[in-house]
């Protein structure tokens, strides 16, 4: 697979363009992580998706790829809630960011190359502040808890370029509190004076912690270089996030900071962006307890990424929360992993091969230059998932017509090498997205005990009535084996009966 036809939008020109990395080869990718003091929700599960695919799709097209994914484990929200709790802060991000961390994992994340903290880069914020200082893009404020330090927004001209906001019009709609310390509305804190007694690191300024802002550019900068690819975050972080990191960033370095910027769209509850601050969110944790992390995954891949997406909730009558799209997904997502493992059965260690115009064996042979074409422009999952869907059902007739082909050797052959090339055709389309890297016994494994622990079953109770029915059928007592059915259909529980009805297989629906 060939580099150089991948083509994203860029946030900054509002354009979709050429991936030019300034190492031919080499992408440099550093996406804005968590703040670790809660659970994450599905919003973030949204944006850390998108990345995770960006960075699996340009590994699939022979990038290498630097994947940096920071951890904010120094933050007020951090702060209050381990005051609360009577936790040291520290030890709670710490605690919340493995348990972020499985959360993701669970959705098909990769661990990224590098994973900076706030609280271990204290030391390069500290000199990139410094800078900002002596380069009077930056000052000091005395406060009551000692000094302060300030980035002067309009000392950086290009303010607002990010977020294609005029600086004035900024200004006018700015709230200047009583007794604010800061020359203009529009500066934003660099450095936070703690006080003797308060959480924070020594510095030149006093004792006190970073400004949110600061941390991700000596990060970024720190773990990829002062100017570096693509940098990536939710849309929420356009403004004022992303806009100050370029400030600072720009300021101190020159420019780019980054020579593209990516966003993800919003997940949204009753058209409203999910967010804690909004308490409308759904968080990763809740969605696992009822569905697949995989499941999750593919429903936010049915969606561009710049999309905004709806998250919709249904009560039912028993009081139970559920998450119909979620569900739908996961009936999709063992679909793909049941044709697999048919196509690997069918296959039986066949050579991949394929003969023929048939209308299956021109889906096999396209699938995968369409998908890597789709994710070419701009990451379109929804496109891919869409030839993905085209392809499962071609592959599935192709292991019908091999089983009614037994007595023809030869088209059985056939057969068998298309679906050896369906299986690798398969498998190279779900993998820029994530998709059916869990041996499938794992997935079904751990869904089927999710499903039968939701519906209060066990798996011993459904095994005694799959034989008694057996046992009927075998006394030729139909009445009460179409009885059974008809009960473990009510349970939720699909039968099927294999090899000549001499055998039954079972399996728990979503």
């Amino acid at each position: 697979m060939s580099t150089g036809a991948v083509r994203l939008y860029n946030t900054m020109t509002q354009r979709v363009e050429p991936l030019e990395p300034a190492e031919p080869g080499h992408v440099r990718v550093y996406v804005c992580g968590l703040t670790t003091y809660d659970h994450a929700h599905a919003g973030h599960a949204r944006t850390l998706v998108a990345f995770d695919v960006l960075v699996r799709f340009l590994r699939a097209r022979n990038y290498r790829v630097t994947f940096v994914r920071n951890v904010t484990d120094v933050d007020d929200k951090i702060l209050k809630r381990a005051a609360e709790r009577g936790e040291s802060p520290l030890a709670l991000s710490e605690r919340m960011s493995r348990v972020n961390a499985d959360e993701l994992r669970a959705c098909g994340c990769l661990d990224p190359d590098l994973e900076p903290r706030v609280s271990e880069s204290v030391p390069a914020i500290v000199r990139l502040i410094e800078q900002l200082v002596a380069r009077e893009a930056a000052y000091v404020a005395e406060t009551d808890k000692g000094r302060d330090v300030y980035f002067a927004v309009r000392a950086f001209p290009g303010y607002g370029k990010l977020s294609h906001r005029n600086v004035d019009d900024l200004v006018s709609g700015a709230r200047v509190e009583p007794g604010d310390i800061k020359r203009d509305p529009l500066d934003f804190a660099l450095w936070k004076a703690s006080g003797d007694g308060g959480f924070g690191w020594d510095s030149p300024w006093g004792k006190g912690r970073p400004g949110w802002h600061i941390e991700c550019s000596a990060m970024a900068a720190e773990a990829l270089t002062p100017h570096f690819d693509v940098h990536g975050g939710g849309m929420d972080l356009i403004f004022p996030h992303h806009e100050n990191e370029i400030a600072q960033s720009e300021a101190a370095w020159g420019e780019p900071f980054a020579r593209l910027w990516m966003h993800s769209g919003f997940v949204k509850i009753d058209a409203e962006k999910m967010s804690k601050s909004l308490g409308n969110f759904v968080t990763i944790a809740q969605i696992l307890e009822r569905n697949d992390g995989e499941a999750l995954r593919y429903f936010l891949l049915g969606a561009h990424y710049r999309v905004p997406i709806d998250f919709d909730l249904e009560k039912r009558p028993d009081g139970r929360v559920v998450f119909p799209g979620v569900d739908e997904a996961e009936r999709r997502v063992d679909y793909l992993y049941a044709t697999r493992e048919t196509l690997a059965a069918t296959a039986a260690g066949a050579k991949p091969a394929i003969e023929g115009d048939t209308p299956a064996a021109k889906t096999v042979r396209s699938a995968v230059d369409r998908v890597l074409a789709a994710l070419d422009n701009d990451l379109n999952t929804s496109v891919a998932l869409s030839i993905l869907a085209e392809l499962a059902p071609a592959a599935n007739d192709v292991a019908l017509q091999v089983a009614r082909a037994k007595k023809d050797a030869k088209a059985v052959a056939r057969g068998q090498a298309l679906a050896a090339a369906a299986l690798e055709a398969i498998d190279a389309c779900c993998r820029p997205m994530g998709l059916l890297q869990t041996p499938a016994p794992v997935f079904f494994a751990r869904t089927q005990a999710r499903r039968l622990g939701l519906r209060g079953m066990d798996a011993a109770d459904v095994e005694s009535k799959v034989r008694d029915r057996a046992a009927a059928r075998a006394a030729k007592d139909f009445a009460k084996a179409d009885g059974l059915r008809a009960e473990l259909t009510e349970m939720g529980i699909e039968i099927q009966d294999v090899s000549g009805g001499d055998r039954t297989t079972w399996r728990v629906l979503v």
